[in-house]
């Protein structure tokens, strides 16, 4: 096959790629606040979600991250976002293994999901960041029907990125975007520690 016969073909197959995709973005019309659930067992769900909102930040939109289940240590992302006006709220309890502190733990997703619950309530923020919420359901720390609630009475043009492994159906069921992360390999089953600037 000739060379030119190949590109014909190339661009004939490329033509009819970009009409299927110009006719599926023209039909794409609405525009609303998105919930989008970044879950699986996979490493870089956090990531992305912190991806998304210096995206936002970029476009000059607001953002605020709640982050549940982190400690009181270091955060890249923090350090740099909160330069930009992002706010944050932090349970600052650290992981529920080194805590071993259940009520204390709820006591402290309590703290932290008013926050949330003020973040989610103000129509000048674009962009909430719900960090690891899915492990306050998970472990029973907060009630599945206050978040609901929250997240349905947020305004209407109020974006929302939940994270974390596992997440309730009834959240996945509200979203309008989820993406479950895999995992194929991880260097931590490999004995290499977590590194600052690239795990945290």
């Amino acid at each position: 096959m000739s060379e030119q016969l190949k590109q014909q073909q190339h661009q004939a197959r490329q033509q009819r790629l970009k009409a299927q995709v110009d006719a599926a973005v023209a039909r794409a019309n609405i525009e609303k606040g998105l919930l989008l659930v970044l879950t699986g067992n996979g490493k870089g769900k956090s990531t992305a979600g912190f991806g998304t909102v210096a995206r936002a930040v970029g476009h000059g939109l607001t953002a605020a991250v709640v982050q549940f289940i982190k400690g009181s240590w270091d955060c890249g992302e923090r350090n740099l976002l909160q330069q930009h006006g992002v706010e944050f709220a932090v349970m600052a309890t650290g992981f529920t293994w080194d805590t071993q502190d259940r009520a204390g733990d709820i006591a402290a997703a309590e703290l932290v999901w008013q926050e949330a619950e003020r973040f989610l309530a103000d129509d000048s923020i674009d962009l909430v960041l719900l960090d690891e919420l899915t492990y306050m359901l998970t472990f029973h720390y907060l009630p599945l029907e206050r978040i609901e609630q929250a997240l349905l009475n947020r305004p209407p043009k109020q974006h929302v990125v939940i994270t974390g492994r596992a997440c309730h159906r009834r959240l996945i069921e509200l979203a309008d975007t989820v993406s479950e992360v895999q995992v194929v390999k991880h260097a931590f089953d490999a004995g290499v520690k977590a590194q600052r600037g690239l795990d945290w």
